[in-house]
């Protein structure tokens, strides 16, 4: 088995539709370190098609941001010295969808924080495939408190 991802380190045991290990509907993204990049590839499957050949666009936001989210978790981590991630969640994102992608080639999804202070963390990232950028994501993720829902998920 190749490396666990930062999702099946942290967080085995979550259903998140995008990232979810346990989730057996989900899209199971794998987060991989790599320097200062958090780095995952996926494979789409006929079900993630909005037409013919092209993923859906909504399937393509839920990637950027669940590797997004994961890269910003990841760097706080890093940034505090300790030895799990906060559980931190989407406080905004945004996807420039720049041409079609294919749902037929494997996607590689890259992101890295570009600013951040001690509960937060400013996630840019690109996904491409065939070697050609198809979308792009900047989202800013917070890590939550005590009494927030999600507190406890990881």
């Amino acid at each position: 088995m190749s490396e666990p991802s930062l999702q099946e380190q942290y967080s085995p045991l979550s259903t998140c539709f995008g990232c979810g290990p346990e989730n057996p509907q989900g899209l199971h993204i794998r987060s991989l370190v790599q320097g200062k990049e958090v780095v995952a590839h996926w494979r789409p499957e006929p079900h993630h098609q909005a037409f013919p050949g092209a993923v859906n666009g909504g399937i393509i936001g839920a990637l950027l941001d669940c590797h997004s989210n994961w890269t910003g978790a990841w760097h706080l981590m890093q940034q505090a010295g300790v030895d799990r991630p906060p559980c931190t969640v989407t406080a905004e994102y945004s996807v420039k969808l720049l041409r079609p992608t294919p749902s037929n080639e494997e996607i590689e999804l890259r992101a890295w924080v570009v600013e951040s202070t001690e509960q937060r963390a400013v996630v840019e990232s690109s996904l491409s495939a065939g070697g050609k950028v198809c979308a792009t994501g900047r989202g800013t993720f917070v890590a939550v408190k005590p009494g927030h829902p999600a507190y406890h998920r990881w």
